[in-house]
């Protein structure tokens, strides 16, 4: 009997799950029929994470061997990352979206416990899966890919994230504690996926595109840009909770400052994303688990856009949040669909090595250090 070995990828799956049932809850109009449906959707997102955290304990437990090369292999540790942002994501729709199934109290225990997991670990690689990369790992330019921004953008997932639990917190140093936090991982986070998207830049410039499998990883590109968006206005609406002013004023003008531009280079991206995408797709466009890279990075521009249209009041905003939220169905029908086809036909259920080769086809320069 084959044993079924998964990799941490795989949380990218709940990661773009439960983003369609939190971008629900943010969207600046309200269409009959989605809170239901958002709903489902979310004890969906839940019901993985916990399978696939069952599947990951089972597999650390009798084939650590196995597990262990998932992290000395360039191409799937940077996937660890999705562990974190997949316990994140759920634990935000849970307060968000899950409480009218739970009940508030309980949600806010769920977002909380997940939350505060789902920080420490994505602390943990936003440093260790770099320097992994930098001292042990070598590796050719062609692996330079949106990748890297895996492990890294976790600290943004819980900047935005933390600001809906700063209300919660009593008035004082530990509100204020939170909220400042929460800054410190923004630019943590901001700084480091500027660097890599440079990186990134400078690869397309020179290299191209690349293999078919690896262009849906170029749309994690827009996870950084919109969470980034989302956080400052989440953070700055929160603000007055813990900080006076003028840092609280300050914090909330942020959010439209900052966040404007931005979303003009998100939109930028999208475009350079979606046209290498269909270009490569009149070729051939097979399905891999980096078809995941289509949802969730459009799920964080979809609440980024969503926020902006709660602080502008600007229809174009508005109207930008239900496109993209429309695309980002479009997207998640896509993997999804075809995720299930796999694992019924039992083509995406070999080892986890397997599964990040045939996701993210990098060789490693002769002689690297495992």
């Amino acid at each position: 009997m084959r044993t079924t070995k998964l990799g941490p990828n795989w949380f990218a799956a709940v990661m773009g799950t439960g983003i369609v049932a939190n971008a629900v809850a943010l969207l600046p109009v309200t269409i009959p029929g989605l809170h239901a449906f958002a709903v489902a959707i979310w004890v969906l997102a839940a019901v993985l994470l916990v399978a696939l955290a069952v599947a990951t304990l089972v597999q650390w437990t009798a084939h650590a061997d196995a597990a262990r090369g998932t992290v000395s292999d360039p191409a799937m540790a940077q996937f660890y990352g999705a562990p974190a942002m997949a316990l994140m994501t759920v634990g935000a729709g849970a307060l968000l979206i899950g409480k009218s199934l739970i009940g508030a109290h309980a949600a806010l225990i769920t977002d909380g416990v997940l939350w505060s997991l789902g920080t420490i670990i994505g602390l943990a690689t936003s440093a260790a899966i770099p320097l992994l990369l930098f001292t042990r790992q070598r590796i050719a330019r062609e692996m330079t890919l949106p990748t890297w921004l895996m492990p890294i953008v976790p600290p943004m997932v819980s900047a935005a994230n933390g600001a809906a639990l700063v209300a919660h917190l009593p008035a004082g140093q530990a509100s204020l504690t939170l909220l400042l936090l929460c800054y410190s991982m923004f630019g943590l986070s901001l700084v480091a996926s500027l660097v890599i998207i440079s990186l990134v830049w400078a690869r397309l410039a020179y290299d191209g595109p690349g293999p078919a499998a690896t262009v849906p990883t170029f749309w994690i590109v827009l996870g950084p840009l919109g969470q980034s968006i989302t956080a400052a206005n989440l953070l700055g609406a929160q603000a007055p909770h813990a900080i006076g002013a003028p840092y609280a004023t300050a914090m909330r003008a942020m959010g439209v400052l900052y966040g404007v531009p931005i979303w003009g280079f998100a939109m930028l991206w999208l475009v350079i994303a979606a046209t290498i995408t269909t270009l490569t797709a009149r070729r051939s466009l097979p399905f891999t688990m980096t078809w995941w890279s289509f949802t969730f990075p459009v799920g964080t521009v979809v609440t980024g856009t969503s926020e902006l249209a709660l602080h502008t009041h600007a229809d174009v905003f508005t109207g930008a949040a239900v496109a993209l939220y429309a695309l980002l169905l479009v997207a998640w029908f896509a993997a999804a669909a075809n995720t299930a086809r796999g694992v019924l036909n039992g083509r995406l259920l070999g080892s986890a090595r397997a599964i990040a080769r045939s996701s993210v086809p990098a060789p490693a320069v002769p002689g690297a250090t495992a």
